[in-house]
């Protein structure tokens, strides 16, 4: 439940939900500190570092020169409405964000994806060949006595995750669950969230390159089969370590297989990816286990979300016909960046100023945080809030299982990224 309190006349708000990382915790208390915001409680350093960014209010921009924000709406709508052929990236913002963008991009014939599609797709495409079965940060919390972190470092990427997933005390079930094993298949991945914690049991480590796990996980299934697999070295591990864990895995009462597609940055990532989803679901008839997909930073979730349910197809979607045309490999942005496909680039970053546009000679139109830092001076730029400190919004977690309400925090002229885009649309 939201709450707010005031003392002195100063606001602070209690079970806020923070938009900067796919996890979205919700149980974070934000005060005033100065002139700014405070997170008195329950917050981690990606919150502390996007809820107590000052408040800059930079006047919008056409060629580096300040202008009134009709003048920079204009000037978009005439780049847009010039342009062969636009390309809608970065997608860093809330539901209502992504929805006004592509309707812009659908009245602007243009490409609409996401800059950390990438990642994703190496998701996607394992769920659109084969299927999986996943679960939710709900249910891995109360039921799972097995995880197993594949190749991502989580505590750098969500580092709530263990402290709120994994190391609670209690679940809805009982309030002295029993103790969790955790394994760690990868090389530098960091546990020490777990030191010290009631609730762990073992925590065991198999240093495995990450372009190996699928090797390891593969083989468990043909192991789990009764398959005879000759050797003592099985990508990298002993073979007496992989026995063990498939034994743990069969033992488990509810196990998890933790991945981040945005983690594997290797060639053909996304067959790693299915080598869990075909493990988990071949294990899944004997034992209950489920996957469980991390990441989700910078609305890359609610753009996938959103993009399905206005198109029917996830990201990578082209306007350009007056009807969505979905091809993964072709409207990708990167390649189309890299081939100089496109005439003009629509940034859009309202998270983090990390979420930079690409360095590319082409004209850009930029709504991005004040402190945002491109490589090139934007054709257009217009400063906009960030979605649950600056206005209100709404954002998909990461499991896609709930879509979590923002809240404004503070008083901001900045506008929304939606209202700047629905005025663009407009002005077409």
């Amino acid at each position: 439940m939201n709450s707010q309190k005031s003392s002195n006349g100063a606001n602070h708000f209690e079970n806020v939900a923070c938009p900067f990382c796919g996890l979205h915790c919700d149980d974070l208390e934000i005060g005033p500190s100065g002139d700014g915001l405070k997170v008195l409680k329950n917050g981690c350093a990606k919150a502390v570092a996007g809820f107590e960014r000052p408040l800059v209010e930079p006047n919008p921009q056409v060629d580096g020169k300040d202008v009134s924000l009709d003048e920079a709406i204009a000037t978009a709508a005439r780049l847009i409405k010039e342009s062969r052929l636009p390309i809608f990236g970065g997608l860093g913002t809330d539901i209502d964000g992504v929805r006004s963008v592509i309707a812009l991009a659908e009245k602007g014939g243009g490409i609409v994806d996401h800059a950390l599609s990438d990642g994703s797709y190496r998701n996607y495409r394992v769920m659109q060949s084969s299927g999986w079965v996943t679960t939710t940060l709900t249910e891995a919390r109360n039921r799972a006595d097995l995880f197993i972190i594949a190749g991502c470092d989580v505590q750098k990427m969500h580092p709530r995750f263990f402290e709120r997933i994994v190391c609670n005390e209690a679940s809805m079930f009982s309030d002295t669950p029993p103790k969790r094993t955790v394994v760690f298949i990868g090389e530098g991945l960091d546990h020490s969230a777990l030191k010290g914690q009631e609730r762990i049991g073992e925590v065991i480590t198999l240093p495995v390159k990450a372009e190996r796990i699928g090797e390891v996980l593969d083989t468990m299934r043909a192991l789990n089969k009764g398959a005879t697999i000759p050797g003592n070295d099985i990508g990298g591990l002993p073979r007496a370590a992989v026995d063990d864990l498939l034994a743990r895995c069969k033992a488990a009462s509810y196990g998890v297989i933790v991945w981040a597609p945005s983690s594997l940055g290797f060639p053909s990532a996304d067959l790693t990816v299915q080598a869990v989803n075909e493990f988990v679901k071949e294990i899944n008839l004997t034992s209950r286990f489920a996957g469980l997909s991390l990441g989700g930073s910078e609305g890359s979730t609610s753009a996938g979300a959103v993009c399905t349910w206005q198109s029917g197809f996830p990201l990578r979607v082209s306007y350009t016909s007056g009807k969505p045309d979905y091809d993964v490999e072709r409207y990708s942005l990167n390649r189309l960046l890299f081939a100089k496909e496109g005439d003009l680039l629509l940034w859009l970053a309202s998270f983090s100023p990390d979420l930079t546009p690409p360095d590319t000679d082409i004209p850009m139109i930029l709504l991005g945080t004040p402190s945002i830092k491109p490589a090139r001076t934007p054709k257009v730029y217009i400063p906009v809030g960030t979605p649950g400190v600056d206005h209100t919004g709404v954002l998909m977690r990461v499991d896609s299982a709930v879509s979590l309400p923002l809240r404004k925090l503070r008083q901001s002229k900045l506008p929304s990224a939606a209202s700047v885009l629905e005025k663009i649309e407009a002005a077409l």
